[in-house]
């Protein structure tokens, strides 16, 4: 092959594109952001730290991801952005040198039931058209493998004009999906406790029904049914005919008059279907969940036993192996498996499955099954599992934007995490990185640290520059870079012990142990390694212990700290007691809600595929209440005054005094203990950080009575300086006599503890054994496992 040969040995000057190399941001406002500016080297790795709520995500996702993200929508016509959540541009003066951004997020993957790993990556799109080709005996196309697929047969008359002549046809039609008909897919079925739904014993009128909200005078539950005409009110239930008991339990919806009034009569357990069922379960209110988890079992399907699938998908296989048994596999041995296939006619098919079944094993998720539903992911799987599919793309220039993406990581893993990262910034593009944890940031190109402190105190850029340059500067993130927490000289003694015997849930092989109580334990291990089935799925859920997982905070942007914790009820109460009025005039979303804004605060107007524009309401000037409301006061201090206040400034304020109420003075004592002392009482929901929120949950979950803790990576999404804080809260626990029992991976809490529980040595089907079970000081010593490498390095030992 032939080359034209190079004469002119100067090097040229620089082309006129090769100009941008910055992104450029000036002026950024948003959420707490102080006209913040900054400039971004593109094609390098720039990290942003900062405390938690200081201001990182409001930077690199509300500014600099939004604004790319609505700018490539506006490149599609208005038809097609009719269809397109629509996008607000950011509060922001410039920016400039934007590149097509994708946002690897930490958001949960759809909780559908039907959404299985192998459904979000593709991996079992492939493995359905694999078995459509090669499996015997045939049964059709990739939809007879799919699970979200039921099969259909029909038949009729079909009127055809046609030549200016009417004929008639007879057509058939038919599909074969893969759908278990008596799951419908997906792979449990539910049954309904009849003992928790009513009182067999006891007729209607005498008050047999135990379900939560239905009282005696309850017009459209318990009269409904003592009313309808089909039942004898006053006929104990167990005594019901039988056409009685159909009607009462099975019934199609069927129009009845009460006192004058039309109403629908259906059967109690589709009622409490539609009522309760329908609706996801985090949303519910506790005492609803608590009665939706007695009365409802959901147990193996026993026709697909799980699968999903029908007998037909079931029956067709590749060398004994049918897809449902492919999808159960631990993702390392499919991929194994399927490069001992050889099969020419579909090598491209193969060629890809394989590259993405390897992409799992190297990002660390070899352990995970296509099968596993993918509601049930942790924040840190869902976003490794969303990054599958960037690791082979072979585009450049792209903005990549990651949202911590070494939480749910073992200090083993993280290494692996980093050069994928730098993997993607060689391949000349931009990776920006939401991160807390030094392992990760010492890689960075480019250093951004937000603060200096967090809300109202945050939203400044403190640090621009190396990592060099980040150890030396005076910011708290410089300060605390290579603080590391030192072994206890001595821990605590355990005052009894929780016994584990043969636990064998998902991963775990048999699994004996004894948890200390009265102390801090610790259990770590390497994702994947059966920490979080060994707590969750053998630790008794009962009264005494109180649970608190990785699950987010779900709240509209009505929601805000002081409803979600439950604050605002003994504030109401208490200018309803100052002032002798209703409670109900207290709450915006109730009486007292400006009529003009409905209590939001602001005016939302539609501009269809434009982006809707928000607008203070004039009428209550943006604080949600109508003007009487905001006559009565407490303390000195009308409701949106009281709603303004940050945490510290509530705690004294209801501390003594007038305004002084116990009950919201123990909440926000609570609050300020897991470090939320800056939040405002009255901030929406959807503006918080995700370290805020997590603490926000525990706040919450610190009030329920019980001797046991179980906690799920606390540490998640927090600065270095907020997990000294976390520390000292966990310590405060153990003190006041409770056992808290924390899966973690940050070393500091680990060197922290009075008892570590390691488990492995792997992930999968390679851990789901004890390798370690003593002090941190033994571990260390030790150096027996990968955590004890890894603690021992942390501690200096």
């Amino acid at each position: 092959m032939s080359k034209a040969k190079k004469t002119d040995t100067k090097s040229p000057a620089p082309h006129v594109a090769d100009n941008h190399d910055l992104i450029r941001v000036h002026g950024a406002r948003v959420n707490n952001l102080k006209d913040v500016s900054v400039e971004i080297p593109k094609r390098r790795l720039t990290v942003f730290t900062g405390v938690s709520g200081s201001g990182k995500s409001s930077l690199v996702f509300g500014t600099i991801a939004a604004e790319s993200q609505r700018m490539i929508n506006e490149t599609y016509s208005a038809f097609v952005q009719g269809f397109m959540p629509t996008l607000a541009r950011p509060e922001v003066d410039v920016l400039e040198g934007l590149t097509t951004a994708i946002i690897v997020d930490q958001q949960r993957m759809g909780g559908d039931l039907r959404s299985t790993v192998g459904t979000a990556t593709d991996a079992n799109a492939m493995l359905r058209i694999l078995f459509s080709r090669l499996g015997q005996p045939h049964i059709g196309s990739p939809q007879a493998f799919s699970f979200n697929v039921a099969s259909i047969s029909g038949a009729g008359a079909v009127t055809i004009e046609r030549a200016g002549q009417t004929t008639k046809e007879r057509r058939s039609f038919s599909i074969t999906g893969g759908m278990c008909p008596r799951c419908e897919g997906r792979g449990t079925v539910s049954d309904i406790d009849l003992t928790q739904l009513y009182d067999d014993s006891k007729s209607i009128a005498e008050g047999a029904f135990t379900i939560p909200g239905w009282k005696s005078d309850s017009f459209w539950t318990v009269r409904l049914y003592a009313e309808s005409g089909f039942l004898d009110p006053n006929k104990p239930i167990r005594k019901f005919t039988k056409k009685e008991m159909n009607d009462f339990l099975h019934r199609e919806p069927t129009k009845v008059k009460v006192e004058g009034v039309n109403l629908t009569y259906e059967g109690l357990l589709p009622k409490i279907q539609k009522s309760f069922l329908s609706k996801d379960k985090e949303s519910l209110q506790p005492h609803i969940r608590a009665f939706v988890d007695r009365a409802v079992t959901f147990t193996s399907c026993p026709d697909c036993g799980g699968t999903r699938l029908s007998e037909a998908a079931r029956s067709s296989k590749i060398g004994g192996i049918n897809i449902a048994d492919a999808c159960a596999m631990q993702i390392s041995d499919l991929a194994d498996w399927v490069r001992g296939l050889d099969e020419p006619s579909v090598a491209p098919l193969l060629a890809t499955l394989q590259r993405t079944l390897d992409s799992f094993v190297e990002i660390g998720l070899g352990y995970l099954s296509l099968d596993r539903p993918a509601g049930t992911l942790s924040g840190g799987e869902a976003q490794r599992t969303k990054m599958i599919r960037h690791l082979g793309s072979s585009l450049t220039d792209v903005t990549y934007v990651f949202d911590e993406p070494t939480i749910g990581l073992h200090p083993h893993d993280i290494q692996r995490m980093n050069e994928l990262l730098l993997r993607l910034r060689n391949k000349g593009n931009t990776v920006l990185v939401v991160e807390h944890k030094p392992e990760t940031i010492v890689i960075a190109d480019h250093v951004v640290d937000l603060g200096p402190g967090a809300g109202t105190a945050g939203g400044t850029v403190c640090f621009e520059g190396t990592v060099e340059g980040l150890r030396a500067s005076g910011t708290v993130t410089g300060r605390h870079f290579d603080d590391r927490a030192s072994l206890k000289e001595t821990v605590r003694e355990p005052t009894g012990k929780l016994a584990i015997r043969g636990a064998s849930a998902h991963n775990l092989r048999d699994v004996d142990v004894d948890i200390p109580l009265g102390v801090l334990v610790v259990v770590t291990g390497v994702a994947g390694s059966g920490k979080s089935s060994l707590v969750h799925g053998s630790i008794p859920a009962g009264e005494n212990v109180v649970s608190v997982d990785q699950s987010p905070i779900r709240g509209s942007r009505r929601s805000n700290p002081a409803t979600y914790t439950g604050l605002l009820d003994p504030i109401r109460k208490a200018f309803a007691k100052a002032n002798d009025v209703k409670p109900a005039l207290f709450s915006a979303n109730s009486e007292g809600a400006c009529p003009n804004c409905n209590g939001a605060g602001v005016i939302y107007t539609d501009l269809a595929m434009m982006a809707g524009v928000a607008t203070t309401c004039e009428e209550c000037d943006g604080k949600r209440f109508q003007a009487a409301v905001l006559e009565y006061h407490l303390g000195g201090r009308d409701i949106s005054e009281v709603l303004a206040m940050s945490v510290t400034e509530a705690e004294e304020f209801f501390g003594d005094g007038e305004a002084r109420t116990p009950a919201a003075h123990a909440i926000l004592g609570r609050l300020a203990d897991v470090g939320l002392g800056y939040l405002s009482l009255g901030q929406p929901l959807t503006t918080l950080s995700g370290g805020e929120r997590q603490r926000l949950k525990l706040a919450t979950h610190m009030a329920a009575k019980g001797g046991v803790y179980v906690l799920d990576e606390p540490t998640a999404g927090l600065h270095l300086a907020d997990v000294e804080h976390l520390l000292g809260l966990l310590d405060r626990l153990v003190d006041a006599g409770k056992s808290v029992i924390v899966v973690e991976h940050h070393q500091a809490v680990m060197a922290h503890a009075d008892w570590i529980i390691d488990l492995g040595p792997g992930a999968g089907h390679d851990g789901g054994r004890i390798v370690f079970e003593g002090t941190p000081a033994d571990l260390v010593a030790a150096r027996s496992t990968l955590t004890g490498e890894h603690l021992a390095a942390y501690v200096g030992a």
